[in-house]
């Protein structure tokens, strides 16, 4: 008499004909308790640049669609729920790599300052998490919403100067055909009756950054073929970027009609979510034709997600080892936050051959921003030619969050400054110099240096990358801005001046050396 073949299948495992057997619930249940307790866990470890991730997507109009970036997530699962539940979670022990990946990002941005850094290696570490307690079957169905998660990220600064380029390359060849007499210069747009700034906020960046989440969406939602996904995509951001320059036409074509004041009032209310959207509408209408995906097609198959894999962990251990994992980083962050550069009490600017101190500028008076410096310094210098030019100096012993020589609105332009950046210039003796102008108007260069470690550079890259440096290597702590300016005025080249000054002055390192107290 032949017995048959029996087989216990035990709660969250796998039966041996690859489906979820009747165990998979209860192991639903088990590792959701603990991926919620390991992810509150982790937000609490890193809870400053949590405040800070959330602050900045409340306030900043630029990063305001990452609010919407969750509920799209949590929506994406939703719709995976009926496949899900024929895939039995097990807790995997390679996913913990993805834990150390985000850490060890964390602990670089932590070092040097990056933000970015930062707040990827905590999106990171809870995917991990996720990866880690839930397995490689559950991951791979959730594969577009873990991935999408990453739009939790505020990213894209980086495309402001850009953008701004090409809304002067859109506007200017519009204002012309309209018959607006405009010149440009820079970022600056001049009509008769009035001047425009192409500012960083009005290049069009936050709405082709949210543009970029939107698309990637539509593209997975609505779209099985990749050539499809692809055009869809190159679609959402050309739009926005031709509209945001008809846009600004607009304006200033408005301005040239009526008044400026008329103008730029009318924009302030067009220029928000009322633009964005039509501008959404635009781009889903051009594609909509092309959607092939029906709404009732399977996001997954759960039948080819049935394996049971490798390295498997009880759910307890898998928790602890997350959290042991996360939790190393910011220790070893406390652990060599206290490294500092001794500085002198006082320090003072330097007397250079052939130029003596006079007064400062009274017509538009300017002054580079570092409210974190240990040490700041700004003085004029004169010579027997009439040519006159500022020094400044900053200095930190360390640097760390809110203390930083390289930050949004700190350096030779704060936020909101009355100093406006006209354009780029070539590089003066290894430093970068630009072109400025304030109300009056009144213009001037800028050149600037850092100096941090053993290295001189004008590069924000490069600071970031020398301050992690010294942080987790130990090394030179201080770091040093050098800022030399000189206003346009006639009868004067004011760079020709500048170059005058700084080949009196000598090496930049060494007065940076010298303004931290490393040389006499």
């Amino acid at each position: 008499m032949t017995m048959p073949l029996r087989m216990r299948v035990h709660p969250g495992v796998l039966a041996v004909d690859g489906h979820a057997g009747p165990g998979s619930g209860q192991a639903w249940r088990r590792q959701t308790a603990a991926l919620g307790v390991v992810s509150v866990a982790i937000l609490l470890l890193f809870a400053t640049d949590v405040r800070a991730l959330a602050t900045l997507w409340w306030t900043s109009t630029t990063f305001g669609h990452c609010l919407f970036i969750a509920p799209v997530v949590a929506w994406l699962v939703w719709q995976r729920r009926a496949g899900l539940a024929e895939i039995t979670p097990i807790a995997w022990a390679p996913g913990l790599a993805l834990v150390a990946l985000g850490g060890v990002g964390w602990l670089l941005g932590d070092a040097g300052g990056v933000a970015l850094a930062r707040h990827l290696g905590i999106v990171l570490m809870l995917q991990g998490a996720v990866v880690t307690l839930l397995g490689p079957n559950v991951a791979r169905a959730l594969l577009f919403p873990l991935a999408y998660a990453l739009f939790l990220v505020p990213f894209g600064e980086g495309l402001e100067g850009p953008l701004q380029t090409a809304t002067v390359a859109i506007t200017m060849p519009l204002l012309h055909l309209f018959g607006v007499p405009a010149h440009v210069d820079g970022v600056l747009i001049t009509i008769p009756n009035g001047y425009f700034e192409v500012a960083e906020a009005c290049s069009g960046a936050k709405f082709v950054i949210a543009m970029i989440a939107y698309g990637v969406l539509v593209a997975n939602v609505c779209f099985v073929s990749w050539r499809r996904r692809a055009v869809f995509l190159v679609v959402a951001l050309v739009v926005p970027v031709l509209a945001n320059g008809v846009r600004a036409f607009g304006t200033i074509y408005a301005a040239y009609l009526t008044s400026v004041e008329r103008a730029t009032g009318f924009d302030h209310i067009v220029y928000g979510w009322l633009f964005f959207a039509v501008v959404m509408a635009a781009v889903l209408a051009l594609g909509w034709r092309w959607f092939d995906r029906a709404p009732d097609a399977p996001l997954f198959d759960p039948a080819t997600l049935q394996t049971v894999p490798r390295y498997r962990l009880d759910a307890p251990l898998a928790a602890v080892l997350v959290l042991a994992l996360a939790a190393l980083f910011p220790a070893w962050s406390a652990a060599i936050a206290g490294r500092a550069q001794t500085l002198p009490e006082r320090i003072a600017l330097p007397d250079v051959a052939g130029w003596h101190r006079v007064e400062l500028s009274t017509r538009s008076p300017w002054s580079p921003n570092y409210p974190g410096a240990d040490h700041f310094l700004l003085g004029r210098y004169g010579n027997a030619k009439g040519d006159q030019v500022d020094l400044a100096v900053a200095v930190y012993g360390s640097q760390h969050e809110g203390k930083e020589l390289v930050a949004f609105g700190v350096g030779a332009l704060r936020e909101d400054d009355v100093w406006l950046r006209v354009a780029d210039l070539p590089d003066l003796a290894g430093g970068s110099a630009m072109r400025i102008t304030a109300p009056g108007p009144v213009e001037r260069q800028v050149v600037t240096w850092y100096r941090v470690g053993d290295t001189l550079t004008y590069k924000g890259p490069v600071v970031k990358l020398e301050t992690l440096k010294a942080k987790l290597l130990g090394g030179p702590q201080r770091a040093v801005a050098v800022h030399v300016s000189a206003e346009a005025v006639p009868g004067h080249d004011p760079r020709a001046a500048m170059a005058a000054f700084v080949a009196a002055l000598g090496p930049i390192e060494r007065l940076a050396d010298r303004s931290a107290g490393m040389t006499n």
